[in-house]
């Protein structure tokens, strides 16, 4: 039978490299106050050795866990992955919150809890018990739920609260909503559209309300009408179809129609299709996400390209910045979205 090897341990790195094992401590968890040729020969040594920090001998020898809960709504995310739809922003999230949390010597990991649970306490307990994380990332609608909020604060657990804006404990970090639903607004203004209409998302979303006051922002400073123009969704494309039908059968419909989510702008697609409405002669089509098959259809759809990788990234660097002892950010982080302009929007007939 072979023999397994020896486990390289943090004493044969100290040994090699001729420091104390609190200076090897100190270079793994990426603490200041390392001078550079120190860490230089401490890194060296751990590449000639091929040492491995173990996350478990670190949680025994000191007060941290190195890893970072994401909290996502349990609900969506389930009906998205059945469906094999909506998994992007998911995608999205992982990928800047575990290389973010590569680049600290954290680990990422992902927990799906009901907000509207009668349990939620007890659950969102028992995950923090069992996996003892320095820090906690929240999305909508867990970043708005206070319940969730006060329990982490009292707690003592670093966390963030992507998507909200409110004043309250944690760090916000937010997309631009009310800035990108302007930037939606203003090109189909620029195109010569006067009747623009807003499939809003749910009401249990803080950015719903956002992207309506960007929206109502833009019109009312073009003298633009918004009566009869705001319809609202779930996110969802059957509830994305109904607020399109909604506006569409109105007493004087719009030409063009932002919808809050790439499901419904999808959905709104489908209708126009099903009616002969040419996209964008007779109407054209904006959405929310982005997500990778909103560039696939007929035609391509213009869309707000959500940062959902970086905002995910600085939450992440926030909760892992302040468990390392720096200073709290009071101020909300905003990053800005962008809109990538494809086939689904042009001027308006007769404009």
């Amino acid at each position: 039978m072979a023999r397994r090897r020896q486990a390289v341990t943090i004493r044969h790195v100290a040994a090699d490299a001729g420091v104390s094992l609190q200076t090897v401590s100190r270079v793994i968890n990426k603490e200041p106050n390392v001078r550079p040729e120190m860490m230089e020969r401490v890194q060296a040594s751990i590449a000639r050795l091929g040492y491995v920090p173990s996350i478990a001998a670190q949680r025994m020898a000191g007060s941290r866990s190195y890893l970072i809960v994401a909290l996502n709504d349990r609900e969506r995310t389930i009906a998205g992955w059945r469906n094999r739809q909506g998994t992007d922003w998911v995608d999205q999230m992982l990928l800047g919150g575990m290389l973010t949390c590569a680049e600290h010597g954290y680990r990422l990991l992902v927990e799906l809890v009901d907000t509207h649970s009668d349990h939620i306490e007890r659950e969102l307990l028992g995950a923090i018990a069992a996996i003892q994380p320095d820090g906690v990332i929240l999305t909508p609608p867990h970043s708005e739920n206070p319940l969730i909020t006060r329990l982490l604060e009292a707690q003592g657990i670093s966390f963030a609260r992507i998507g909200s804006l409110k004043p309250g404990a944690g760090f916000a970090v937010a997309i631009d909503d009310e800035g990108a639903a302007r930037l939606a607004t203003e090109h189909l203004v620029a195109l010569g559209h006067r009747r623009i209409g807003l499939i809003a998302g749910p009401d249990d979303y803080e950015l719903s309300g956002r992207r309506v006051t960007g929206w109502r922002a833009v019109l009312a400073e073009a003298g633009l009408p918004t009566e009869g123009l705001l319809a609202q969704g779930d996110f969802g494309f059957e509830t994305g179809r109904a607020a399109a039908l909604a506006l569409l059968d109105g007493p004087a419909p719009p030409s063009a129609i932002i919808a809050s989510s790439d499901q419904m702008a999808l959905a709104t697609l489908e209708l126009a299709r099903e009616r002969g409405l040419d996209v964008p002669g007779a109407l054209s089509v904006v959405s929310f996400d982005d997500t990778p098959i909103v560039r696939f259809v007929h035609p391509p759809l213009t869309a707000i390209v959500q940062p959902i990788a970086e905002v995910t990234a600085r939450a992440v660097a926030l909760v892992i910045a302040e468990r390392a002892g720096g200073a709290p950010l009071a101020a909300p982080v905003i990053v800005p979205a962008t809109l990538a302009v494809r086939a689904s929007t042009g001027r308006p007939v007769g404009a």
